[in-house]
C-alpha cells in the first residue's frame, strides 16, 4: 500500500489577516501556513505581567513603548507573521501598510518559552527577529527554572549571548537604560519541582 502525504495548503497574507480578523484563537504565518498558538500557562502570564509592571515606567522616560502579544509583527524578509510575548519601540510604531495591529520596527524582544516553543524561539525566530533593522535586543525567560538567556547586537552588528541560573540576578538591558532583578521577573511564579 502506498501512502500520499496531503499538501499543506498555502495562504496568501491577504487570507491569513481576513482570517485573523474574525478568529477566536491567534494564530501566526509561516511564509504560507498558518499554525496555531499554543495557550499560556499561570506562570507564562504571570511572568509577562511581571515585565510589563518592571518595563513600562523606565522605558517610557527613554521613549519606548511596551506591548504585549495583541500586537502582531511583520517580518518581511521571511514571509512571517508573529506575536512576540512582549515587544518594545523606540520612539513611534512603524505599521505594515497601514495597518494598525501590525508593526515592523521593534528594538527589544522578550520570549517566555515554553518545552514547546523553546527549539523555535532560539532558532527560527531568533533568525527572523534579526533580520529587522532596529532589533537589538532579544531576551528569553524560562517558565519553569531561574534562566534567562540574552542576546544583544553590538555597535559592529555582531549578536552577544549571555546566560545566568542566578536567582538573584539582574537582566540590564543593554540597548535601554533599565535593570530588573530575576525575583521581579519571577515573583509569583510557582517553578515545577524536579521529579526524582
Amino acid at each position: 500500500m502506498m501512502l500520499v502525504e496531503t499538501p499543506i495548503r498555502q495562504y496568501s497574507r491577504a487570507e491569513y489577516l481576513a482570517q485573523e480578523e474574525t478568529a477566536e484563537y491567534r494564530s501566526e504565518y509561516h511564509n504560507g501556513e498558518i499554525v496555531a498558538m499554543t495557550g499560556g500557562s499561570l506562570n507564562h502570564n504571570q511572568i509577562i505581567i511581571n515585565l510589563i509592571i518592571a518595563l513600562t515606567l523606565p522605558l517610557r522616560e527613554q521613549n519606548y513603548q511596551v506591548y504585549t502579544s495583541d500586537l502582531r509583527l511583520w517580518i518581511p524578509r521571511y514571509n512571517e507573521y508573529t506575536y512576540p510575548d512582549i515587544l518594545i519601540i523606540k520612539d513611534e510604531p512603524i505599521f505594515e501598510e497601514r495597518r494598525t495591529d501590525t508593526v515592523i520596527n521593534p528594538s527589544i524582544i522578550f520570549e517566555v518559552f515554553s518545552k514547546s516553543t523553546s527549539s523555535r524561539d532560539r532558532g527560527d525566530k531568533f533568525t527572523f527577529y534579526r533580520s529587522l533593522p532596529e532589533f537589538q535586543e532579544y531576551i528569553l525567560i524560562d517558565q519553569y527554572q531561574s534562566h534567562i538567556e540574552q542576546f544583544s547586537k553590538t555597535k559592529e552588528g555582531n549578536w552577544l549571548f549571555s546566560e545566568s541560573d542566578d536567582e538573584e540576578g539582574i537582566l540590564t538591558l543593554v540597548s535601554a537604560n533599565c535593570q530588573i532583578p530575576y525575583r521581579q521577573i519571577y515573583d509569583r511564579v510557582t517553578f515545577e519541582k524536579p521529579t526524582v
